[in-house]
């Protein structure tokens, strides 16, 4: 409902929360949309707890005081999406700081699987460095997936789908109805985002959401001992392992500053090189407008690749570690045949271009 309001009232709001520049490097929309849908998922999550906190007593004091602390990543994030004036670093302390008043409010990661980084973890200043830079960079990097219709929605969806079984299995019944909530609410923003991209996430959605997952995540491991620590990382490691790799691209490769924008992330290529590509060997045929909305199934597959037997074996360190791998080795493959024009012909999409000129 929320969502249909920000579409239905565009034409009051959108010169401030619309995109004012459409050629920046990692622009891949041809019209400007909204990008205050996180309006719509924070409001779909709230409506939905607020319905289940009342029957669940141990409900009633989680889901507010992780509400609470995504406050001021939340907020600095649609304040960017208004003014278009709230840099990147300042939208990364305000990650640090709701990871901070999480960690104050509910505790923080205290084991990730190693006994000496345990005996670490066990003192207070370890574990809320650790967990400031875990959570506040995990936040950061669902904003970076942010860039096609249906991309960073899904990938969220997917997320907490999964966060939410495994809460199931082991009965941690308050981190299942939340993150079951967050699935859901932001399947609801889908409908406005995907295909057609009336409204987008933005910075103020993506921190959200991203903050979100990475905190269910650690409360799921430290409130229940039997998930291993690894199932927290492999939930998450789509989007953490895209920000690694964009940092070691621009700092090692490129020599450029790593919070300079550009246009080569995977989701940008596959855009490029796999599916606008198909449409446009023949000039006279315009590029189909949904032509954007085509890239994101390639990498909901992709994020399958670790999610799915993570999901299944939350309980098994090796084959997490073997979850992760299988992922990065999948997407360095694609990203080297991509960059190098050597795409693929089995995932090239048939050309509308020729079937118009057969008929």
């Amino acid at each position: 409902m929320v969502g249909g309001l920000i579409v239905a009232s565009e034409r009051w709001h959108g010169v401030f929360t619309g995109d004012s520049d459409m050629h920046k490097p990692q622009a891949m929309h041809s019209r400007a949309a909204p990008r205050v849908g996180g309006l719509a998922v924070v409001a779909g999550s709230l409506a939905g707890l607020l319905v289940l906190g009342p029957s669940n007593m141990t409900l009633t004091w989680l889901w507010p005081v992780l509400f609470v602390a995504a406050m001021p990543v939340f907020v600095a994030g649609l304040l960017e999406d208004i003014t278009k004036d709230v840099g990147s670093g300042k939208r990364l302390l305000a990650a640090f700081a709701s990871a901070a008043i999480a960690w104050w409010l509910l505790g923080g990661v205290s084991r990730v699987g190693w006994s000496w980084a345990d005996w670490l973890l066990s003192f207070w200043p370890v574990s809320l460095m650790f967990t400031m830079v875990a959570v506040g960079g995990c936040t950061h990097a669902l904003n970076i997936i942010d860039g096609m219709n249906g991309l960073a929605g899904m990938i969220a969806t997917l997320m907490a789908a999964s966060l939410a079984l495994v809460a199931l299995q082991v009965q941690d019944i308050p981190i299942f109805l939340i993150a079951a909530a967050l699935a859901s609410a932001t399947l609801g923003f889908l409908v406005w985002n995907f295909p057609f991209g009336r409204v987008f996430l933005g910075d103020g959605g993506a921190y959200f959401l991203g903050f979100m997952l990475a905190e269910l995540a650690v409360q799921l491991v430290v409130r229940n001992p039997s998930v291993s620590p690894f199932y927290a990382l492999a939930v998450l490691f789509y989007p953490v392992f895209e920000t690694m790799f964009s940092i070691w691209r621009r700092r090692f490769k490129r020599g450029t500053p790593v919070d300079q924008p550009d246009a080569l992330h995977l989701h940008q290529l596959v855009f490029r090189r796999l599916v606008r590509v198909t449409f446009s060997r023949d000039r006279r045929h315009a590029v189909p407008a949904l032509c954007n909305a085509m890239t994101s199934p390639y990498l909901w597959f992709l994020a399958l690749i670790g999610l799915v037997p993570a999901t299944i074996w939350w309980d098994n360190a090796w084959v997490l570690c073997a979850s992760i791998a299988a992922f990065s080795l999948a997407y360095l493959w694609l990203y080297a045949r991509l960059v190098s024009w050597r795409r693929p012909s089995w995932l090239l999409l048939p050309s509308i271009g020729r079937n118009v000129r057969r008929k």
